[in-house]
């Protein structure tokens, strides 16, 4: 007897329009997505293009913004996926409701509106916030490096860059020695177009004079804030302003010789990668609350420290929520007594590490690191254990999710404050993700 199947007829097109939200299951991302930017202000887009008038007709604004969140709420970065996916993936045909913008439509909408994205990070917040899931009672906070939009091999160090400029300046020389003699040497030579090689090599010396000029002004800032001046003679002085012995290694406001800057992203550092190696980066930080894993506040440095973070991340929390929190954790690289003596009167408790797990430092002289002393006090109680304890589960895992999960391990953007504007986006987005779980579990 031959099986019997249910009806498939590939050939058969629908008698009546279907309905695509008949194809997503209830509580589907892309619905929560969908459902929360309606209700989110979205008239900084909007007033972009009121000065346009009725005829100028782009893309509507909350399509855009919801395809781009569901994008990096799903892992998909690029413009020309998410081109592809509006038409193949049925979350993201829901979402465009027919529209099919060009892939160099979201990349420029993506550009374009780079600010009011990030600043939709705010919003978000405060919508987890009401939804219950935001109590600000303890916060953990860390930072992750993630890569630049930079070329490794587009790098060069100071010393590299002295060397480039003298040789590159003896080559334009001596091709424009050659262009005053080109009439008498024409004949043994190969054709070359000589104003294009000198063009090219005086673009390239311009270059490389400009990131030198950025590594001088840079190590300028750094010198003048440890206490250094031009006039100092290379000798440390102490706050009588007499000198007290020793000497610096290099002349005030010049980079070291191995001092890199980047020409593809000038706001970049070199930072050590996890696993070993180092890359072209940003030092992303995250404040994560304890209650559901939400991130309250993204911030984001060229500084491969963490050291002078705690402040600032604390002020974004009270920026976006108009609160602080009770407490604080964070690892030994937010040590700092600088930082410990400016929060002491706050009413935010800190428990930050003096030392890396299980290598802790306990003994400090309370009459030179008064503040750090109290640190380790309280990391010996057993409250203090019990806190720092939390500051694992409660901050790496969004990080975790952003570059294993989602995947997002290198910027699109490049310069600093683009860059800060995405990595806002990327947690606006996983927030989402996060919401919506926590709202169906």
């Amino acid at each position: 007897m031959a099986a019997s199947y249910l009806p498939y007829q590939p050939e058969q097109d629908f008698l009546l329009p279907p309905s695509m939200r008949e194809w997503l299951p209830e509580g589907h991302l892309a619905y929560f997505i969908g459902d929360t930017v309606d209700s989110l202000d979205l008239r900084a887009f909007h007033d972009r293009y009121a000065k346009d008038g009725p005829r100028n007709q782009p893309f509507h604004p909350a399509m855009m913004v919801k395809v781009l969140l569901y994008g990096y709420a799903t892992g998909v970065f690029s413009s020309r996926k998410i081109a592809a996916k509006l038409r193949e993936d049925v979350a993201f045909r829901l979402l465009g409701a027919g529209n099919y913008p060009a892939h160099r439509t979201i990349r420029e909408f993506r550009a374009f509106h780079l600010k009011e994205l990030g600043e939709l990070f705010v919003q978000v917040v405060r919508l987890a916030r009401e939804m219950g899931l935001v109590k600000l009672g303890t916060i953990a906070v860390d930072g992750t490096k993630v890569k630049a939009n930079a070329s490794r091999h587009k790098a060069m160090s100071y010393a590299h860059m002295l060397q480039a400029e003298a040789q590159l300046k003896k080559e334009i020389a001596a091709l424009l020695e050659r262009a005053r003699q080109a009439d008498e040497v024409e004949r043994n030579l190969p054709d070359m177009d000589i104003p294009a090689e000198i063009a090219r090599r005086e673009d390239r010396l311009a270059a490389i004079a400009q990131a030198r000029e950025r590594l001088d002004k840079r190590q300028r800032e750094a010198d003048l804030e440890r206490g250094r001046d031009e006039d100092d003679d290379r000798r440390p002085r102490g706050k009588d302003g007499k000198p007290k012995g020793g000497r610096y290694k290099r002349e005030f406001g010049k980079p070291e010789a191995r001092a890199q800057e980047n020409f593809t992203d000038g706001d970049s550092r070199i930072m050590k990668r996890a696993g070993g190696g180092f890359d072209p980066a940003y030092n992303a930080q995250t404040a994560v609350d304890e209650a559901a894993h939400i991130i309250v506040a993204a911030e984001l440095t060229n500084c491969a420290s963490d050291a002078a973070e705690l402040p600032r991340m604390l002020d974004a929390v009270q920026a976006n929520l108009g609160k602080l929190p009770s407490q604080v954790l964070a690892d030994t690289g937010y040590r700092s007594e600088a930082v410990f003596a400016r929060l002491a009167d706050g009413p935010t408790e800190l428990v930050v590490a003096l030392g890396r797990e299980g290598k802790q430092q306990l003994k400090f002289d309370p009459k030179r690191s008064p503040h750090t002393a109290k640190m380790a006090a309280r990391l010996q109680s057993d409250e203090g254990r019990a806190a720092y304890r939390k500051r694992k589960w409660i901050a790496e895992p969004p990080n975790g999710w952003i570059k294993s999960v989602l995947g997002f391990r290198q910027f699109s953007m490049r310069g600093l404050h683009r860059v800060a504007a995405e990595w806002k986006l990327v947690c606006a987005a996983l927030n989402l993700r996060r919401m919506c779980a926590m709202q169906h579990c």
